[in-house]
């Protein structure tokens, strides 16, 4: 180096003073963004270092910063996931007490209303056979249940007992083959036997091809059996169709809808009355009507019913709708052109005008001529004075002399012919 500097001294020195001289017009010249060009320099000249070193340091202690984050974010995540099973299992209990809760609230309000006197239990178990249909519940003779009672749900009929331990009962349920009972439409009050077929269905036997069962229509009990008491609900109609010799209906049992946990054994069976199908639609006799509206201003007031027609006995018609008053323009036609409908005369002018009714005169005293036949006279006082016949009249006349009077039948008006037409 000393020997280089030695040999070009005097040109290391004009290169050393002419960088110093442009180091100099650097810091005092500025660019067109008024920087100095000495600090466009400078950070020109020392940005790609910078990058370079921020590289290398994220790629060594960012990675080393992140590992030891996503170390605790592990373990975190963990403690999450646990948290998570834990609330879901404790979600399932709840959801499963809730439904278990609106179960005994639905057992419990069935048997208040239901006259049986019965005793709850819970399924335990199940016959162990691949077609069985047997299941064990935790009550047994210990709690009064016996041989052949009666399980049973609010919504419908389970089976019957048929063995008794001291603390379990043996169940078959309604839907095994050797199972039957006696059953009762509500509609048309049907008696049939529903079968069980081994499947989630039963047969109602022993019904005439004749008779008509309708789909949607719900069998209950008959009492026929002597163990199932009358009134509870089996299960609707799904199929109804002819069969062989007598109807084929298949009924869908009402209490397996909803699963079986937990069932009532009827301990002393009351029968009750098959609910009538038309109290449970709407519009029922226990509907409330509201009271016809009030007649709108300067309407015709409705007719009184109390209000007769002296002439035929019949309560007055007051044209309302119209169709009354085309009737009763008809009728006024018929009088004025002096048609008589129904006897199959001639067809009067509909189009023709209707001339307006005279006013009814009013009777006033007067002559004896002027007042009906059958009336008693009024007053004497305008009646003239018969004349003194010329001979004396016998106290006792002869049927010769007397002259009966006749009255001659009045001819009846055309109007009566109309009455009783409309």
């Amino acid at each position: 180096m000393d020997g280089f500097l030695g040999r070009y001294r005097n040109l290391s020195v004009l290169v050393i003073v002419l960088l110093a001289q442009l180091v100099l017009l650097a810091v005092q010249v500025k660019n067109n963004q008024d920087v100095r060009l000495i600090r466009v320099w400078a950070v020109t000249a020392i940005t790609p270092l910078a990058r370079v070193l921020e590289g290398i340091r994220a790629n060594t202690f960012g990675v080393a910063g992140e590992y030891w984050q996503l170390w605790g974010v592990r373990g975190e995540n963990k403690d999450l996931k646990a948290q998570l099973d834990k609330l879901k299992l404790e979600n399932q209990f709840l959801k499963e007490e809730l439904a278990t809760a609106k179960r005994v609230e639905a057992m419990a309000s069935f048997v208040q209303r239901n006259p049986s006197k019965t005793i709850g239990a819970r399924i335990i178990g199940a016959g162990a056979g691949t077609n069985s249909k047997v299941v064990f519940i935790d009550r047994g003779s210990t709690s009064g249940v016996m041989k052949g009672m009666a399980v049973i749900t609010p919504d419908g009929i389970v089976g019957k007992v048929t063995a008794s331990y001291p603390t379990g009962s043996q169940v078959v349920l309604i839907t095994d083959p050797t199972f039957a009972c006696g059953v009762l439409s509500d509609k048309t009050r049907i008696h049939g036997t529903a079968k069980g077929q081994g499947n989630n269905q039963l047969l109602v036997d022993y019904i005439q091809n004749e008779q008509t069962v309708e789909v949607g229509e719900i069998f209950y009990t008959s009492g026929d059996d002597r163990i199932f008491p009358k009134g509870l609900p089996v299960g609707p109609v799904r199929v109804s169709k002819q069969g062989k010799f007598f109807k084929e209906i298949y009924v869908a049992p009402a209490a397996f809808d909803k699963g079986l946990e937990e069932v009532l054994v009827v301990l002393e069976g009351v029968h009750q009355q098959i609910p009538d199908p038309s109290l449970l639609t709407v519009g029922g006799p226990e509907t409330k009507l509201l009271p016809p509206p009030p007649p709108e201003a300067g309407a015709a007031a409705p007719a009184d019913p109390a209000a007769a027609d002296p002439a035929t006995g019949q309560p007055k018609r007051t044209a309302i709708t119209d169709a009354d008053k085309l009737i009763d323009r008809y009728k006024a036609l018929g009088e004025q052109q002096g048609v008589s409908y129904g006897n199959g005369g001639k067809i009067p002018n509909f189009n023709a005008p209707v001339a307006p009714r005279p006013a009814a005169a009013k009777p006033t005293a007067g002559a004896a001529g002027d007042r009906p036949l059958d009336a008693p006279p009024t007053s004497t006082t305008n009646v003239p004075a018969l004349p003194k016949p010329s001979s004396p009249v016998p106290a006792n006349p002869t049927p010769a002399t007397q002259t009966p009077t006749s009255i001659p039948p009045q001819e009846p008006a055309r109007e009566e012919n109309l009455r009783g037409v409309f």
